[in-house]
């Protein structure tokens, strides 16, 4: 463990972080040149050196590093991270006990308190990923806890930056354990779902819409039309399926969605003949559809914040209500879109003002009837709203 190192915070920030707020950003930071590398742990003091609290040094995002404890005498070790990882285990207990589903968070960064870091459980085994060098600095304390709080199969790793602070795809993803079988097949609401844990940096699912998947299949997706958009390997295709769909089409740009989604719908027991899954850039695929004067009663919209092709570029924050008004057009009246958005930019508020600005643009009515934030294995700090990031609203289209 690195010398911890005091810092000194400037005066309007205290408050702050002694009432919880748990990201150290650099406007709050007095002296920048005394952070020292990352990793390093912090003493925020006042002006006055009177203790407020304990941080580690990572950059990441906005931030420079996150709080970690406001006890003084903290000591930031294997303990500390043992009585952390066991106590978010015990808010899972739900999942664990669960017959049909053996996949899910069992920590979420500064939502179980620290900053930096989440675990996923995939059937026995185990994924940690590293979304700063600080936080990889403490890996080995981190590691010990894990393997001291859990039984485990494997545990892996994924590394999600560089040397600047970037978003990378490592190679090195196993530690320690047995290696998973490729695929390592997993349930989700009694539904499957094949994993890689050692393939890039996705593993095959994004485990935060279980409660948006698990709604469709059960409540919207029986004798519908289905069109899935930007639709990775096919998850919400998957679930709209074995609800009773009477067709799914699944659009996504990478071309690697075309056999993980055959995958998907073979593993679950559906003919992937029998659903249409197209590689194609989604936006290009709204004006065919426009053109061919193809509709459904579903669409699923959940793009990524910030996307690229070879003609288009797409931020949640200025297109969504450009993209909402193609979809629309393509939706059967009395028909259901699904809008969602992993952006943390803006809050839900936000989201369904830019909802209420393309209906109001194309003159048609619609209804919420129901909408989602972030799942219960997905804990938020509730003094750190920019973390609650998922906005997934049902609506209606008359």
């Amino acid at each position: 463990m690195n010398k911890e190192i005091n810092l000194i915070i400037k005066q309007e920030y205290v408050d702050n972080y002694k009432n919880g707020y748990p990201l150290l950003s650099k406007e709050s930071i007095l002296d920048l040149n005394i952070l020292g590398c990352e990793g390093s742990v912090l003493n925020l003091v006042d002006s006055k050196n009177k203790f407020i609290a304990k941080a580690y040094h990572g950059i990441q995002n906005k931030g420079y590093g996150w709080i970690l404890s406001l006890k003084q005498n903290e000591k930031i070790d294997v303990d500390f991270f043992k009585t952390k990882i066991k106590e978010a285990i015990k808010h899972r207990e739900d999942f664990f006990n669960s017959k049909d589903t053996n996949t899910f968070r069992i920590f979420n960064g500064e939502g179980d308190g620290v900053g930096g870091l989440t675990i996923d459980y995939f059937n026995g085994f185990y994924l940690l990923t590293w979304y700063s060098i600080g936080i990889y600095e403490l890996k080995s304390d981190i590691l010990e806890a894990l393997k001291q709080s859990v039984d485990y199969k494997g545990i892996y790793q994924k590394k999600r930056f560089d040397s600047k602070g970037k978003y990378l795809d490592d190679s090195d993803d196993f530690i320690c354990g047995d290696k998973a079988p490729e695929p390592l097949h997993v349930e989700e609401n009694g539904v499957k779902f094949a994993i890689y844990l050692d393939d890039g940096a996705m593993v095959g699912v994004f485990l935060d819409q279980k409660d948006v998947r698990k709604t469709i299949r059960d409540k919207y997706a029986k004798g519908k039309t289905v069109l899935n958009t930007f639709s990775y390997t096919g998850a919400f295709s998957i679930y709209a399926a074995l609800g009773g769909a009477k067709k799914t089409t699944s659009v996504d740009l990478a071309k690697r969605s075309l056999p993980k989604t055959r995958e998907h719908f073979s593993i679950n027991d559906i003919d992937p003949d029998t659903q249409e899954i197209i590689v194609e850039d989604v936006f290009n695929y709204f004006k065919y559809a426009l053109r061919k004067k193809l509709s459904y009663d579903m669409v699923v919209l959940d793009p990524p914040s910030f996307a690229r092709s070879k003609k288009h570029t797409f931020s949640a924050n200025k297109d969504y209500v450009k993209l909402l008004k193609e979809v629309i057009q393509i939706t059967n009246k009395n028909g259901v879109i699904v809008a969602s958005t992993n952006s943390a930019n803006f809050s839900m508020m936000r989201f369904s003002d830019f909802i209420s600005q393309a209906f109001r643009e194309l003159k048609i009515k619609f209804k919420i009837e129901t909408s989602y934030s972030l799942p219960k294995d997905f804990r938020v700090n509730p003094k750190f709203r920019e973390g609650d990031y998922l906005k997934v609203v049902f609506i209606r289209r008359f």
